[in-house]
């Protein structure tokens, strides 16, 4: 069995430049050789293979012939659901007779196959024999290199694709429906690391050892407090605003936090300050969440425990009961998977006040703002809020019709990044199945029914749930209220922001982009008063 693997080599890299993608072969840009796996072999030998040859993929043979395909996707899967991998054979996740592409054919109709189905990874065959595979990453490697004068001069709408700075902290990988947080992949990180190490991760760069966690927990207990002169108003703030979203009384207090502490500018402050006023606002946010949603209900602030985790004691502090242990890792992993997405509305806000030198409480404020917009971080109680419209599976065909039929969203549908599977939703599913119960039967059935309904209606648009689907369904079992989702999302997003505001203002430089004027020419001569 041949387990090497090679990708394309620097040279025919280089040869590829001086010829376009559609001149190119399956052949030209497959890795080869393959490598494989038997269907009896355990998945976590098969996983193991994939870690050593960094491959997201083995293709499962049957002789010379490809009779499935395992990806790490399969592996998500897996390790959601709460399966042994050395006990389950391959046999029992992988895709049985995968499609397949021949060597013959031209890297754009394989390009056409990836996407239009959502693969990540296609075995080539010729005949019956497993010649090779292609991955999506192979195809954009031809595609990146086009000439620039193919390329369009149109500012793309919403800045789609424009690359506007680089960063360390992590990427998405939308046609391959994948992401990740420095160089581990965010799901995985999910399945088996703590939120407090994934902090630690975009901070500090590595993921700690258990004692540089244990000392990373005993700097965040103490700044999970609120600031004296800050709490006690925060009773006035929840009287004058009793209606508002927890969310939108969230920018308030950390501007006001930001102030009582004295924040300065970014622009005169030391890396080592500026991460201390990171590390205080991440650390206090999940309690001020929680504290103005309980003054709003008219009920007492519950303070943080230091002993707890952080999922576990945010719920404790919205709820004022211990949580169960399952609900507790539940929300963890949910928080793991949204703590970063690469360049989003509400992170490129951040980066972009900060660019400016202003203190880190502004740029917090300002990803708030962003975040509140129902377009970002507003969706997961609008998902369960069709769910209740719907209202049971034997209605779901009609309402879906009609719905699609209209033009309306579909709420937990859609992303404008990932074009396949969202690997935070495909998480979340089984999560919410580990959890059970009727209503996550509901969501898988109209799941089902609605991909098939925008199959039928929208022929080749292909739409996915998204993370804010299965995000209502796991934080509702879970016991938090609709109105904290978002707020939810928000307490780990926090991480995210701070971790970019640290590397914005590590090599800053002012974000001040153009704009095309589309107007009237100028200049017009002015007129004289009528």
């Amino acid at each position: 069995m041949k387990t090497e693997h090679r990708e394309s080599t620097q040279e025919e890299s280089t040869e590829s430049t001086h010829r376009k993608r559609e001149d190119m072969l399956v052949s030209e840009i497959m890795s080869t050789p393959v490598v494989t796996a038997t269907a009896a072999e355990s998945v976590a030998t098969a996983a193991a293979r994939m870690r050593e040859q960094g491959v997201g993929s083995v293709v499962v043979v049957d002789g010379s012939r490809a009779s499935g395909i395992l990806t790490e996707r399969d592996l998500v899967r897996l390790a959601a659901r709460g399966a042994d991998p050395a006990a389950d054979a391959v046999a029992a996740w992988m895709t049985s007779d995968p499609d397949c592409v021949a060597p013959d054919v031209d890297a754009t109709t394989a390009f056409a196959r990836l996407a239009e189905h959502g693969y990540r990874h296609i075995p080539v065959v010729d005949g019956d024999r497993l010649v090779g595979i292609v991955s999506m990453r192979d195809v954009m490697r031809v595609a990146q290199i086009q000439p620039a004068d193919n390329l369009a001069h149109e500012v793309p709408r919403g800045l789609e694709g424009v690359v506007v700075a680089e960063t360390a902290i992590g990427d998405v990988r939308g046609l391959e429906g994948f992401y990740h947080y420095r160089q581990y992949n965010a799901v995985e990180l999910a399945e088996r690391r703590t939120l407090e190490d994934v902090w630690f991760l975009l901070f500090e760069g590595s993921l700690p050892t258990l004692e540089e966690r244990r000392a990373f927990q005993a700097e965040i207990a103490p700044w999970r407090e609120i600031p004296t002169e800050v709490k006690e108003v925060l009773p006035d703030l929840a009287r004058a605003a009793p209606a508002a979203p927890p969310l939108d009384l969230l920018r308030t207090t950390v501007s006001l936090m930001g102030a009582s502490l004295g924040f300065r500018p970014s622009l005169d402050v030391s890396a080592a300050e500026l991460r201390t006023n990171a590390m205080q606002v991440c650390a206090v946010v999940p309690t001020l969440l929680t504290a103005l949603y309980r003054l709003q209900q008219g009920l007492e602030v519950i303070d943080p425990d230091p002993s707890l985790p952080y999922a576990a004691n945010y719920l404790s502090m919205m709820t004022g009961d211990m949580p169960a242990p399952e609900h507790a890792r539940a929300v963890e992993q949910y928080l793991m998977t949204t703590v970063d997405h690469g360049f989003n509305a509400s992170t490129f806000t951040a980066r972009v006040i900060t660019s400016t030198g202003a203190d880190l409480a502004a740029a917090v404020v300002g990803a708030i703002g962003a975040l509140s917009g129902p377009l970002h971080g507003g969706a997961p109680s609008r998902a369960l809020d069709m769910l209740d419209a719907i209202g049971a599976p034997d209605r779901a065909d009609a309402w879906l019709r009609d719905a699609v039929s209209r033009g309306d969203r579909l709420m937990g549908f859609g992303h404008r990044v990932y074009k396949t599977d969202d690997p935070r939703s495909v998480l979340l599913r089984s999560v919410a199945e580990r959890l059970g119960g009727d209503q996550v039967e509901f969501a898988k059935n109209v799941e089902q029914q609605a991909v098939d309904v925008l199959a039928e209606l929208k022929p080749g648009r292909k739409l996915y749930t998204n993370v804010e689907f299965y995000a209502g369904v796991v934080m509702n079992s879970c016991g938090v209220p609709r109105e904290m989702f978002t707020p939810t999302f928000a307490s780990s997003r926090v991480i995210g922001w701070c971790a970019h505001i640290l590397e914005q203002a590590a090599d800053n430089r002012l974000i001040r982009p153009s704009a095309q004027y589309v107007g009237e020419p100028a200049p017009a001569p002015v007129p004289d008063a009528a």
